[in-house]
């Protein structure tokens, strides 16, 4: 495909405080999710083979039940979403930032997704089996493709995209609860003792072995990654992330719809047990998430929000964070850790939430002590400077 020469739009060029915050809670969101995955029993493993599921709280409403399931449906899809929506976002920004210097596009976008799966094959292959960074850049270089074509093009695109997804999940649905043996299924024990008990190279070994089943979401998923990306181009475009009145007031339309209908759904379909998980994960939380993005956007619209601050310097080491709170949680669950999830395994849930609560912590002051320091996270700063160009220096006038 032929690079296309630009005009710049009607964009500003600062740096929007509202998607720092965003990103911060979406990194520190998704973990909320992932963290039971290194606490269960076959951790990666277990995602695709049991071990996972959530409990009832309606058979057994102990405190402990009630406060998992809550904890894990506030998160459950709902920050991985909104991640990859500011993904879009950032797409586009990247795009009105080539439109104002008169770039062609795509460029040399396709280096900077290339080097995103780069990242995250090593993620996948040497710390967490459900990364989300290889989907992410193929993602991309479709929808950089799509900002150069017009926006009806890209209304169908999302649309299609969309539609496809929704008809998936159904027909997935309509064949979970199609099954009769519906039931919980008992962790493999095998993948038990290799996260228990095993070497840290059988790990990476068991990650190659079995690549195509975990790498399965981003396929599975793919429509959906569109989508959202498609979606955080088109928010921003509005002017959603602006902080003029007509972003505050499409914030609240956000946060009115997404949460009013998103979550009565959204519980509806956790409740209804784990018939309802790929509708409730792939479906509903999508939606959760646009209500979650105009709620933290009303919010720090007309209140100072404590913690804001934290939550933007983990949005402005997001890829570092990232990375980096999958690899401490390997370090403190697995057993070439400390191997809290054999030690702790059967105890209840407080302890992880617990981890989930101490990781963040972490993440937080580390983010922001290193931001006193350096302009970029530490593989923020690695990814600019092997994607800057090597061209001979301009003398200073």
């Amino acid at each position: 495909m032929a690079h296309t020469t630009l005009a710049a739009p009607e964009v500003t060029a600062t740096r929007l405080p509202l998607l720092d915050v965003l990103r911060g809670a979406a990194i520190l969101g998704t973990l909320m999710t992932n963290v039971w995955i290194f606490a269960s029993p076959g951790s990666e493993w277990g995602v695709l083979n049991g071990g996972l599921d959530a409990p009832d709280p309606l058979a057994d409403p102990t405190a402990a039940n009630i406060a998992e399931t809550v904890f894990r449906f506030l998160a459950d899809g709902k920050f991985l979403s909104l991640l990859t929506i500011l993904f879009g976002v950032g797409l586009a920004i990247q795009y009105d930032s080539a439109a104002r210097r008169g770039e062609p596009w795509p460029g040399r976008y396709p280096r900077r997704a290339a080097f995103l799966f780069l990242e995250g094959t090593l993620h996948f292959v040497l710390v967490f089996a459900w990364d989300v960074l290889m989907g992410y850049a193929v993602t991309a270089l479709l929808v950089a493709r799509l900002l150069a074509r017009s926006e009806k093009v890209r209304r169908v695109a999302l649309w299609t995209a969309g539609g496809l997804h929704l008809a998936l999940i159904g027909l997935v649905t309509l064949g979970d609860l199609a099954k009769t043996d519906s039931g919980p299924k008992p962790p493999d024990p095998a993948a038990a003792r290799l996260y228990a008990h095993g070497g840290y190279l059988d790990q990476v070994s068991f990650r190659l072995d079995h690549a195509l089943a975990l790498r399965i979401e981003p396929v599975f998923t793919f429509g959906l990654l569109v989508c959202l990306f498609l979606l955080g181009v088109r928010l921003h475009r509005a002017g959603a992330f602006a902080a003029g009145a007509g972003g505050r007031r499409i914030r609240v339309r956000m946060a009115a719809w997404g949460l009013g209908i998103g979550l009565p759904l959204g519980a509806a379909a956790a409740l209804g047990g784990n018939d309802f998980f790929v509708l409730g994960r792939y479906g509903i939380a999508p939606l959760i998430a646009v209500g979650y993005i105009g709620l933290i956007g009303c919010a720090l619209d007309r209140f100072r929000v404590p913690g804001a601050g934290a939550l933007g310097s983990v949005g402005r080491t997001a890829l570092s964070c990232y990375v980096g709170q999958n690899l401490l949680c390997v370090l403190l669950c697995y057993g070439i850790g400390l191997g809290l999830a054999d030690r702790l395994g059967g105890s209840g849930p407080w302890w992880v939430m617990g981890l989930w609560a101490g990781v963040s912590l972490v993440l937080v002051a580390a983010s922001r002590l290193w931001l006193r320091r350096f302009e970029r996270g530490p593989l923020e700063a690695v990814q600019h400077w092997a994607l800057s160009p090597r061209g001979p220096r301009r003398p200073r006038p």
